[in-house]
């Protein structure tokens, strides 16, 4: 936001909508794509040459519960059936992990979104939506590429729908902050509105703070809010920046109160 409290173009702009053309691309974009009538979103890191580096599970395991969820919630791995793989990438239908894929094998047929980072407060909660900005700063392009070229070769460990998914790994990639601490909750912003939401629901004390409908809308939309601010990459106290090559000794678990100990960086987060 500009410094007289007004928006700024592109904010204003990124309100509505952070689509962006093909061709604008750049290599270390963070993007994403939604899925089944934007109910969720998937997310990886364009790496130039038309190739996007992401973190998948293997078809109907997108969300990973393990329940009759994965059966409504379609795989984020390329949807070519493996009768007509594509050309390019092949037949990923059941590859899992870390993977590269051509840029309309990711899309699978959705739109092409930029997610943004270093947003003002202001944007971040206009933004009601998660998964689609954070307040943290990204790194260097160069840096972006190393990470997510690196975890194509080594892993990024077991995927988790609330600490460990596709929006998680594209922030890595784009921060190099990891969680430390052993709680609900990762980076990602989808997982953060998922429970912001949750929370505003079933919050008990809310029904001591109005008797109107309305009020009671507003109560609820304010906890929400202050749940994802609080949730944020870019404000939260519990990360460390991470260097890749730290990740290797504990591939299973990124975010382990051990790995994060072992580094000298903490709390570099790019201010």
């Amino acid at each position: 936001m500009a410094e007289s409290g007004r928006w700024s173009v592109p904010e204003m702009g990124g309100i509505l909508s952070n689509k962006i053309p093909k061709d604008d691309l750049k290599p270390g974009d963070h993007i994403y794509s939604w899925r089944n009538a934007y109910l969720y979103a998937h997310h990886g890191i364009y790496v130039g040459d038309g190739m996007v580096i992401h973190f998948t599970r293997a078809a109907g395991q997108e969300i990973g519960t393990g329940t009759v969820l994965d059966r409504f919630i379609f795989s984020s791995s390329p949807s070519h059936p493996s009768d007509s793989p594509c050309p390019r990438c092949g037949d990923q239908s059941r590859t899992e992990g870390v993977i590269s894929s051509c840029l309309e094998c990711f899309l699978s047929g959705g739109e092409l979104y930029l997610f943004q980072y270093g947003v003002s407060p202001a944007l971040f909660i206009a933004k009601t939506r998660g998964g689609t900005c954070t307040l943290a700063p990204s790194d260097p392009p160069e840096h972006v590429l190393h990470r997510a070229k690196f975890l194509l070769q080594n892993g990024f460990g077991a995927y988790n729908i609330f600490k460990n998914n596709c929006e998680d790994f594209a922030i890595y990639c784009k921060t190099g902050l990891l969680v430390f601490t052993n709680i609900s909750v990762g980076r990602s912003g989808q997982a953060s509105s998922f429970l912001a939401a949750t929370t505003a629901i079933v919050s008990s004390p809310l029904r001591f703070l109005t008797t109107g409908v309305s009020g009671l809308a507003v109560v609820g939309y304010g906890v929400y809010c202050i749940s994802r601010y609080v949730s944020d990459i870019g404000v939260r106290r519990d990360v460390m920046k991470i260097p890749v090559e730290r990740l290797i000794p504990c591939p299973d678990l990124p975010e382990s109160e051990p790995a994060a100990t072992t580094t000298d960086t903490s709390k570099e987060k790019g201010s």
